[in-house]
């Protein structure tokens, strides 16, 4: 060997060794997404809870040596106590439970079913009309016969490694001694006094001797201690064989219900087959019928599949339209064609299938709302599906209702991602009397109208929104993601998960992203921080935004990198969510501040009736000619930027268009409310025939061609 040869030799193998001992000594970074390097993670074991106090539950048993459906039962108990208004033994839900040494995912289905006296005119007049929604969700037959808890022993049972008679001791505790109401619980209480009033047994609880519990107050239950003492000793059958039922009967039947001690006999736990589809290369495996979630969650991520959402950016207009599209598409579906399988048949290869996306995909025009979704037809890519054919009455759209959820991971790598309901905040506003407990008002989650596959019917299960989630790689659980929040479930763990893998953003930052809803068109609910001008943009487009922000779900999850071992979590500030860890990682969410917004303009701009949300200062009245703010009115009406630069002025230093000159350019008539000082602009909007849809798709920068 030469001389020169050797040292180059001498001088790989340090630089080699060089860089084992720099590997050696640098942390292995995660290989899942949805995590950053400045995150806590823990080891053995995490909980993402809506309640602190919950969340303490499920990290003591996680810490005694319990596996995480031991956990997730403890927490659902407490949760019934801790927060009453979301959930409890008088709801249901579903349980997706992730077993490590097998390699499965399990599915607990515990929703609700209709008594075996209900009929599918149940919730119509002696006219044949619809009862009104807000009339008939607080009565008796509104109350579906609940099966949270059988949910909660069956799973301990058959996967748990604690009874029921040991996790329960903690919302046995918190019952009996009380605890302190929280900001959350009190906004709650706040919204809900008429509710909680109408029935009495309630309100004794949560507005004592007529003043609403606020924040700090110390909140006892003993009622609700007596009835978890009877359900540790007797188990599940102090509810559905014994005297809690018999009271929960009788209450139902004294508020017009036809439940009776035979449904709750004959009420079943079943084990389902969850969905799975593909998302650039992950899997998502979510809940099936008689849930809509999992099916919409999967059809909303395969719709946006077709674009390079990560180009388009966080929240911006051209991501947003095009996830408002899919969502009408994808919700379109759900209501034609979901409801209880055991049942109706329900269309679950088709709906996902790649030539059906594709064909689904077609309909969405990259600048232009579609006025006029209608349904597809999946059954085409079903084998034998032309002769399972079914068809539904499209569902009312319902007040938003909550429910809650959690997410688990023990120190074994087992997971829970747990979404559980009475429906509406406090559900039925129906206390069981002596027991302490509400009802859930499921039942209104059938079509009031018969005729439809989610008609009332005798045993059958109403459609759910819940969407209890698992996000897979290289066929091993990384996220387990849920949320409350009715039809916004859907659209809230959707986004989630698009935030994790497409925009690449860490559990918590893609939890606390604005979220967006729209199941039909044209009606857009956003929460804050939406910026105002892509709200103007897509609203240029056809949507049509609320005027007030909202909150959308309250997403918790937890991440698992097999490959470290680390465990991560996230939690939603819309409720008092917490992530605790059983050897590190400890947050609870405060109160969030009030949303910053734009200060509106008094002056109004309406479009088509719809209020576009102008800053003060950006629409101003001189000598009779109202003026806006040329950047944003270019955004409203979708005017190419400069096309009217010879009508520009300047106020206060700021470029300017006058509203009607330009409006009438563009073909609008103009019109003026001197009541509601508004600019009046109605146009007619013509319609966009099926070939120029398809070539504006063909021709969209942001869709991607294999």
């Amino acid at each position: 060997m030469k001389k020169g040869e050797c040292s180059l030799n001498r001088w790989f193998h340090l630089i080699s060794a060089l860089l084992l001992v720099f590997a050696s000594i640098t942390p292995v970074f995660a290989a899942v997404p949805g995590v950053s390097e400045e995150m806590p993670s823990a080891a053995k074991g995490i909980v993402a809870v809506s309640h602190p106090l919950a969340a303490e539950v499920g990290k003591t048993i996680l810490a005694e040596g319990g596996n995480a459906v031991d956990a997730a039962a403890g927490i659902q108990l407490a949760l019934n106590v801790v927060e009453p208004m979301m959930s409890g033994i008088g709801g249901g839900g579903f349980m997706m439970i992730y077993l490590k040494e097998k390699n499965e995912i399990k599915v607990i289905d515990s929703r609700e079913m209709a008594p075996q006296k209900a009929t599918p005119d149940l919730f119509l007049d002696e006219n044949g009309k619809p009862i009104p929604w807000f009339q008939r969700h607080t009565s008796g037959n509104a109350v579906g016969v609940p099966g949270t808890l059988k949910g909660v022993e069956y799973a301990l049972e058959q996967y748990g490694t604690m009874p029921l008679s040991q996790v329960i001791d903690p919302a046995i505790t918190y019952a009996r001694d009380g605890f302190k109401v929280n900001w959350s619980m009190e906004q709650y209480i706040a919204e809900n006094i008429e509710k909680l009033q109408q029935y009495g047994t309630a309100a004794e609880v949560f507005i004592p001797d007529g003043k609403p519990l606020q924040e700090g107050d110390l909140l006892v239950q003993p009622d609700l201690a007596k009835t978890f003492s009877l359900i540790k000793e007797k188990g599940s059958d102090a509810l559905y064989n014994g005297e809690i039922g018999e009271a929960l009967v009788a209450e139902v039947q004294k508020r017009g219900g036809v439940m009776t001690t035979d449904d709750l006999q004959q009420y079943q736990v079943k084990e389902r087959e969850p969905v799975r589809g593909m998302y650039r290369g992950y899997e998502v495996v979510s809940m099936s019928p008689p849930s809509s979630g999992g099916l919409t969650v999967l059809q909303i991520l395969k719709l946006m599949e077709g674009y390079n959402v990560e180009k388009m950016g966080v929240n911006s207009p051209e991501y947003l339209h095009r996830l408002i599209e899919a969502m009408h598409l994808a919700y379109a579906d759900r209501a034609m064609y979901m409801a209880d399988e055991d049942f109706y048949p329900v269309p679950k290869t088709g709906l996902i299938d790649d030539e059906y996306i594709k064909q689904r995909q077609e309909l969405i025009h990259p600048r232009i709302a579609n006025a006029n979704v209608q349904a597809g037809d999946p059954w085409k890519y079903e084998p034998d599906g032309e002769n399972k054919k079914k068809r539904a009455s499209v569902q009312e759209e319902n007040p938003i209702g909550q429910t809650t959820h959690f997410s688990v991971i023990d120190q074994w790598g087992n997971m829970v991602s747990y979404t559980t309901t009475i429906e509406q905040v406090f559900g039925t506003g129906i206390m069981v009397p002596g027991y302490g407990f509400m009802l859930n008002n499921e039942m209104t989650d059938f079509d009031a109208e018969p005729g439809g596959v989610n008609q009332v019917e005798p045993g059958k299960r109403p459609r759910s929104s819940m969407s209890p989630t698992m996000a897979l790689k290289d066929g091993q659980p990384f996220m387990a993601v849920g949320s409350p929040g009715g039809p916004t479930i859907i659209t809230s763990v959707a986004q989630t998960i698009i935030n994790v893998i497409d925009h690449k953003l860490p559990i918590q930052k893609a939890i606390e992203t604005p979220r967006i809803y729209s199941s039909s068109y044209p009606n857009v609910r956003w929460e804050a921080g939406i910026e105002q001008d892509v709200i103007l943009d897509l609203m240029s487009r056809g949507h049509v935004f609320e005027e007030q922000p909202q909150d959308i779900g309250n997403v918790q999850a937890v991440l698992f990198d097999y490959e470290t071992g680390k465990m991560y979590g996230g939690a939603d500030n819309t409720r008092e969510g917490t992530v605790l860890g059983v050897d590190a990682v400890s947050f609870v969410q405060p109160e969030p501040d009030a949303p910053a917004l734009w200060n509106p303009s008094e002056l109004q701009l309406k479009v088509n009736g719809a209020r576009y949300p102008f800053a003060e200062g950006q629409l101003v009245l001189q000598d009779g000619t109202v003026w806006a703010a040329a950047a944003q009115l270019e955004l409203a009406l979708g005017i190419e930027s400069n096309r009217f630069a010879k009508l520009e002025t300047t106020v206060n230093g700021d470029v300017f268009l006058p509203v009607r000159k330009v409006a009438e350019t563009l073909g609008y008539k103009v019109g003026w409310d001197q009541a509601d000082q508004a600019v009046l602009l109605e146009k007619e909007q013509s319609p966009v025939s099926e070939n120029e849809v398809q070539k504006a798709y063909q021709e969209d920068v942001y869709k991607i061609t294999n």
